[in-house]
């Protein structure tokens, strides 16, 4: 039976030996669940590189985790939230796994939520914010790719973060559930476009995300950084992780 992201940090905490001192301050994943979610929160709090690491949920989680806490979000408007403190915030677009119990008592973002779950982060004195944003393969316009893609976007960039970065993943099309056997037909036939899809464009595994966004995290300089799939794509191959990083965030 496969771990979710806390029975995998936690498993993480046991073999990992504590660091005498940390310099990134507080971390703050929104959307600790899914594969990425996991992934994300396995790389970043595990790591140690955080003074502390807080997810956000929905109910008090029992198991007690080294290095992790819980932060409860009120059921309220996220603008009536009461503040809390944080440095360095990740946002991620992954359901939960509802066989997952500790997954169904995190707090999972919707991308409506974005730009007032952003304007609440920088209250609570946020300067990175990182989001990872998954699209559908193939569908992402072209000019979309390396720029703001909504206005969303831009007011989430219009609150004065030191640094935004984004990264759009692709991902395999979502199950659908189909009411009649001709929209199961239709389906079907939009289907065959998958097989056009460009392999720069495929899906990544969620460990080379969460890899290329801690990196990022490490190096990115001040500013908006945005990642298109194919450099995402491009980063999770081989040995290039490093290499692409750093051109893309200028650091070469």
């Amino acid at each position: 039976m496969p771990l979710d992201p806390l029975q995998a940090l936690q498993a993480a905490n046991r073999t990992v030996p504590p660091v005498a001192a940390t310099t990134d301050g507080t971390l703050l994943i929104a959307g600790a669940t899914g594969a990425l979610g996991q992934e994300l929160l396995r790389r970043l709090a595990g790591s140690h590189r955080f003074a502390h690491a807080r997810v956000l949920a929905r109910e008090p989680i029992r198991d007690g985790l080294r290095g992790v806490e819980t932060y409860l979000s009120p059921g309220l408007p996220i603008a009536q939230w009461p503040l809390t403190s944080a440095d360095t915030a990740v946002i991620a677009f992954d359901p939960p796994r509802m066989y997952h119990d500790r997954e169904r008592a995190l707090w999972v973002p919707e991308p409506s939520d974005l730009p007032e779950l952003a304007r609440w982060l920088r209250a609570c004195g946020v300067r990175t914010l990182a989001i990872v944003q998954p699209h559908d393969q193939g569908r992402l316009p072209e000019a979309l790719k390396r720029g703001l893609a909504s206005l969303d976007e831009q007011a989430v960039v219009a609150n004065g973060f030191e640094r935004v970065i984004l990264v759009r993943s692709a991902r395999k099309p979502l199950n659908a559930k189909f009411a009649n056997p001709a929209e199961r037909l239709a389906a079907w036939m939009l289907s065959v476009v998958r097989f056009m899809v460009p392999s720069s464009e495929q899906p990544v595994r969620a460990s080379k995300v969460a890899e290329l966004l801690d990196l990022a995290l490490r190096i990115a300089p001040e500013g908006v950084h945005v990642a298109a799939p194919e450099l995402v794509w491009q980063a999770s191959q081989g040995g290039e992780m490093q290499a692409v990083a750093q051109r893309w965030l200028g650091k070469t």
